[in-house]
């Protein structure tokens, strides 16, 4: 068994969770019926297209909840790129096990080198002119995850939740009356970390003013962006966020921006093409 772990995620509840939720009260019937309790099988993993690979260990957890004795062999390491065809991941064991197992380690797999595979073609389009960030835009539950995946793909983390830092966007700054009285607010609080949302370049100068250690500059076209990272002159690390695509990210990191963030990386990666296939050992 790997040494696995990530700091606020509990592996051995995530994978009795997501077990027992395809499990039910009667267990994997059909396994049960068709499949004889000593029957072995041996597998291999393999990617159908060319993938950031994610999530191995994760898989292999699955299969040895179920089958401790199981025999599992990773072949790709996290982060590293494969071809189409590469085989990921070898296994021998009790079949009933492998079988039961098999959908709960392959979503797991395909979510996150899915998520691995779009941040890596983020990275390789911003072509080292920015640091590419992710968001808070992920299922629920699947947070430390998905935010790991990003990083196997190269991106960095933005903060993990509303507890981090402080964000400070367009509905704090309606009911505060104005950026500079939201970021005034949140340096009352003692807050060290203080992200402020700015829409529009007027906004800038105050938002700096009243404390702000972060500017995320929001919807703003690359002739935008680049007034507004002459305006703040390395003071603070700006952001360029909203309606990045693979298209256009290229161009907005060469405008100066510190970072690029990107909720699709999350929101919208589709599921890699990942099987398992199995033979009577």
């Amino acid at each position: 068994m790997s040494d696995f772990s990530l700091p606020g995620f509990d592996l051995s509840a995530f994978v009795r969770a997501t077990l027992a939720e395809d499990l039910g009260a009667e267990g994997d019937i059909t396994s049960l019926a068709v499949i004889p309790a000593d029957a072995r099988f041996e597998g291999v993993m393999d990617s159908r297209d060319a993938i950031i690979v994610a999530g191995l260990p994760i898989a292999e957890a699955f299969f040895r909840a179920l089958d401790p004795e199981m025999e599992i062999e990773i072949l790709a390491e996290e982060g590293a790129a494969v071809p189409a065809g590469a085989d990921l991941m070898r296994l021998s064991g009790n079949a009933r096990a492998m079988l039961t197992a098999e959908r709960s380690a392959l979503n797991t797999v395909q979510h996150l080198a899915g998520i691995a595979t779009m941040t890596r073609q983020y990275v390789d389009a911003l072509a080292g002119g920015a640091t590419l960030l992710d968001t808070r835009k992920t299922i629920p539950g699947l947070r430390v995850l998905e935010k790991y995946a990003t990083r196997m793909g190269g991106a960095t983390n933005h903060r993990m939740g509303l507890w981090d830092a402080a964000m400070i966007k367009d509905n704090h700054v309606a009911v505060a009356g104005s950026v500079a009285e939201a970021a005034r607010r949140a340096v009352a609080a003692g807050i060290k970390d203080i992200i402020v949302e700015v829409d529009h370049i007027e906004q800038i100068e105050p938002a700096l003013g009243a404390g702000a250690t972060h500017l995320l500059l929001d919807n703003m076209n690359v002739e935008q962006l680049r007034a507004s990272v002459e305006l703040v002159a390395g003071r603070v690390p700006t952001e360029a966020s909203g309606g990045v695509t693979l298209e256009t990210i290229g161009a907005i990191g060469t405008t100066g921006v510190t970072y690029v963030s990107v909720g699709r990386l999350t929101q919208s990666a589709p599921a890699a093409d990942i099987g398992l296939d199995f033979a009577l050992a």
